[in-house]
């Protein structure tokens, strides 16, 4: 009976200490904030085998340091380049620079670039999109 009381309270304190931590993150003056200059970009029409790239800006709107520590992509013909490996001070800038390979592609082409970074609001997603048209013989 008593180990039985005794595991209730851990189990309810632990829960406790979690809500806690939660409430704390939950603070919006604190924290890294990624805001994006724009989130997506439009290549228009391109031809089969045209690498096309465009930098994407944003600033760390936030009161801590950003630091993204990974750029994942959906497609081998997308390249995420050049993005900061330091962390990003509050209230400065940054770039990410995404490379589109149109190689083996046909019309429409919409992809999505997730960045892995520690802002208050997770992860971010920058998004393209390229018309990739038969290249002229």
């Amino acid at each position: 009976m008593k180990a039985s009381l005794l595991f209730i309270c851990f189990i309810f304190s632990f829960a406790l200490g979690v809500g806690s931590l939660h409430a704390q993150s939950d603070d919006p003056s604190k924290g890294a904030i990624i805001t994006w200059d724009v989130t997506s970009f439009e290549f228009g029409d391109i031809y089969k085998g045209d690498k096309v790239q465009h930098t994407y800006k944003f600033t760390n709107t936030g009161t801590l340091p950003l630091i993204i520590t990974n750029v994942e992509v959906t497609c081998g013909c997308t390249i995420p380049k050049g993005w900061p490996r330091d962390p990003i001070m509050p209230g400065n800038r940054g770039e990410l620079q995404v490379q589109f390979d149109s190689s083996g592609k046909f019309g429409r082409q919409n992809k999505v670039v997730t960045v892995v970074s520690n802002s208050r609001y997770g992860n971010s997603q920058i998004t393209f999109s390229a018309n990739v048209l038969e290249k002229k013989n």
